[in-house]
Order: structure tokens, then sequence, then C-alpha cells
């Protein structure tokens, strides 16, 4: 991985700090670091980093809240970082546009390699969900979703997805009809040789069906096929 890119830490426990730095140095990269939120902001707008490591518990401003800031202007890759594990936690930081979720304590070997994997991705210009026959934008039931404009509109109104969000409903409708796994669909969103967990997935389409769907527990876009994962209905 090539030393132009700039990996920033934002989180006030110096221990965290050290375990991070000593990490990110040894691989390559560029360190910058904010001990809160009002400064990360600060810092965010002068020094543009490739990818950001945000605490979920942060003085004067926490995780969440910094996040969904920066998603409004950026799709710069997010990773949260919390002593918190459960699902909760992890739909919040899905919901705010975070892009994965590291929990405390963690292996800085696996810190390594989803900071890789999604720097990978990014800089990757090829786009997962396109294919040379895919339709930019697919209209079915009310639902209109514009993939190359990065647009969603439901029964006349637009809704705001996050990056990831879009581009898992971007692609299932891309592929209407096809039933994926979870992990075919955690792999064509973050890589297959990224390590993570499939139930990401469940969060993620939990969190969709809440935006696109008149009753989210009775999907008609995307639907749960047991056993086995999920489609897109055209």
């Amino acid at each position: 991985m090539p030393d132009s890119f700039k990996v920033m830490l934002v989180d006030d426990e110096e221990s965290i700090r050290k375990v991070v730095e000593q990490t990110l140095v040894k691989d390559g990269y560029k360190v910058l670091y904010a001990p809160d939120g009002e400064k990360a902001l600060r810092m965010f707008k002068e020094e543009r980093p490739s990818l950001l490591i945000l605490d979920v518990m942060l003085p004067e401003m926490d995780g969440f809240e910094l996040c969904r800031i920066i998603r409004k202007e950026s799709a710069v890759p997010i990773i949260m970082l919390s002593a918190k594990g459960d699902i909760v936690d992890k739909s919040v930081g899905f919901n705010m546009g975070a892009d994965d979720y590291v929990s405390k304590p963690f292996s800085p070997v696996e810190l390594s390699l989803r900071i890789k994997a999604l720097l990978r991705r990014t800089t990757n210009t090829v786009n997962c969900s396109q294919t040379e026959n895919s339709p930019d934008i697919v209209s079915v039931k009310g639902l209109e979703i514009n993939c190359k404009k990065y647009e969603i509109i439901v029964r006349g109104k637009k809704v705001d997805l996050t990056p990831k969000e879009f581009e898992l409903l971007c692609f299932m409708a891309r592929n209407s009809g096809q039933v994926f796994t979870r992990e075919q669909l955690f792999n064509i969103l973050w890589g297959e040789d990224y390590v993570g967990d499939t139930g990401t997935i469940t969060v993620f389409m939990r969190k969709i069906r809440e935006k696109i769907e008149e009753d989210p527990a009775r999907p008609k876009y995307i639907v749960t096929v047991w056993g086995v994962g999920y489609k897109f209905c055209c």
C-alpha cells in the first residue's frame, strides 16, 4: 500500500493511539491524530485523509455524530472503534455512514487487514455492481434507483441511503430475481479477503427496508429467501 495514504485516528485514549499509530506507521501510512471531534473536523477539512478511524466515545462530540457530519460531504472510508460489540451499537454506526466496525480490544493485525481492504476497494476504479449490460436506472413498483447519480426515489420522495446501503441496494436491483447469500453480498461489498462479520448484511438489509419499504416487516422490494439469503423482486 503506497505511503501517500493518510489515515486519521480520532480517539482520546493514549493506549489506543500508540497501538494504532505503531500499526499504521509499520504499514507505511502517514498518521494523523485528533483527540476529539471538534479538532477532527478541522483536521479533516485541512488534510483530507484517505481513511478515518473514529472512536465512538469522544469528548465534545461522539464518533457517531462526527461520522454523520463527515459523511454529508465525503465518501471517505470510515472505521468505527467501540468497546461495545452488540448489534444495536453497530446498527447506529452503519446508519450514520460507517463502512466498518471494530470492537475493543482488537488485534492490530485485524485492524491492518481491514484498513488495507477498505483502501484497496476505494481505489479500485471498477464498480463491483457494474457490468457491461447493467442499467443505470432501475424502476419498479414506485421505487426508482439511479445507480449512476446515487439517487433513490420512493413513491415520489427522495430517500437518503448511506454509501454502503446504496451500493448493496443498487447491486441487488441490477441483479433482480437472483438470490444471494449473506456471504456473497458481504464479499461483493468488501472483497473476499476482507475480515468481518457477515451479520453486518442483516443490519444493512434492515436499515434499507426501513427507508424504502411501506411495511418493513413485509418487504416487497428486498425479500428474504429463508435458509438461503436475499433477492430483489422486480
